[in-house]
């Protein structure tokens, strides 16, 4: 028996409750987890209450990341006992996920713990964090710092976060765009030079601005993407990973054929292998534990259903880590 988060479905309503299930219950796949930590994602939010179309089959266990030990495997990549991380491939919307005691998944969707990192730790990263390191290394393949200032769009967000303090750390000036200017305070001691409002950047704008960004890092899309990339200096580098704003994109083909600018799409859900361990190396690298696990509050599994709606409701700050056996 383990203890999981239960989505089931009645009269079209999500009803989420911790529930013991039988490691019978568990979806196929040749590696089983002892889960020890997981966290709770805005889209793990979206899944528990009800509030957006996350899951696409019932029952099911949320929890879009998690990391642990492997209990059983039929496997030759991992054996008992072996350190592992799980971030996308789809679990917590499809197939059973990370906010439970054990998962079992294809051995194909586990990256082997990097050396140096903790499962809490791990966590205290998550998906954001991997998201936010493949923008980074997508930016650095062709910009360096002394090319400039570098966006952030959503900088108040998961991505947007850790976007920030990465870059920082590996020596770009970096310029945090948010709606909550409350929060300014924090982001500089992420490591951004400036704060500015996501006003100037969230209406319609002109097809070409002047140059300012050397590379955006954007979570938002829609206006937003459009005015970063119409701003962006010759040869620049735009990395776009979110749509908070909308899946929109009102920009014309200016910026990309007379300013040589680029834009990268950035998916952590189905990242390559190679992509995957590149970025939790360099995230170990770049990453203090204690700063990273500073950013974070724990909380127990029955506290995750609560705590997402007030996820949803914008009242949580920083990252929750859960642990599955508290």
């Amino acid at each position: 028996m383990f203890n999981a988060i239960h989505l089931t479905q009645q009269d079209g309503k999500t009803l989420a409750a911790v529930k013991a299930l039988e490691a019978s219950a568990l979806p196929a796949g040749d590696v089983t987890v002892d889960v020890e930590f997981s966290s709770l994602n805005y889209k793990d939010a979206l899944a528990i209450t009800g509030r957006g179309p996350i899951v696409r089959q019932w029952p099911m266990v949320p929890g879009i990341d998690f990391a642990g030990t492997v209990g059983e495997s039929a496997s030759p990549e991992f054996k008992a006992g072996d350190q592992v991380i799980l971030t996308g491939w789809g679990v917590g919307e499809g197939h059973w996920g990370g906010l439970a005691q054990k998962a079992r998944v294809p051995a194909s969707w586990l990256v082997a713990m990097p050396a140096g990192l903790t499962s809490r730790h791990a966590m205290a990263i998550g998906t954001a964090g991997l998201t936010a390191m493949l923008c980074v290394l997508a930016i650095e393949r062709d910009i360096t710092p002394l090319a400039g200032e570098v966006l952030v769009t959503g900088a108040n967000g998961g991505v947007g976060s850790f976007a920030v303090s990465l870059l920082a750390r590996r020596g770009f000036r970096v310029v945090a765009a948010t709606g909550r200017p409350q929060e300014a305070a924090r982001l500089k001691a992420l490591g951004a030079h400036e704060v500015i409002g996501r006003e100037l950047l969230s209406a319609p704008g002109k097809p070409l601005q002047k140059e300012r960004w050397a590379a955006v890092v954007d979570c938002v899309g829609s206006h937003t993407l459009a005015n970063a990339c119409a701003a962006t200096q010759y040869g620049g580098v735009v990395a776009a990973c979110g749509l908070a704003q909308g899946m929109d994109f009102p920009s014309t083909v200016a910026p990309f054929i007379l300013r040589g600018v680029t834009l990268v799409g950035i998916d952590s859900v189905k990242a390559g292998l190679p992509r995957r361990l590149e970025a939790w190396t360099q995230l170990q690298r770049t990453l203090g534990a204690d700063e990273t696990l500073a950013m974070t509050a724990t909380i127990g599994l029955a506290q995750a259903i609560p705590a997402a709606q007030e996820l949803i409701d914008g009242k949580v700050a920083g990252r929750l880590i859960v642990d599955v056996n508290a």
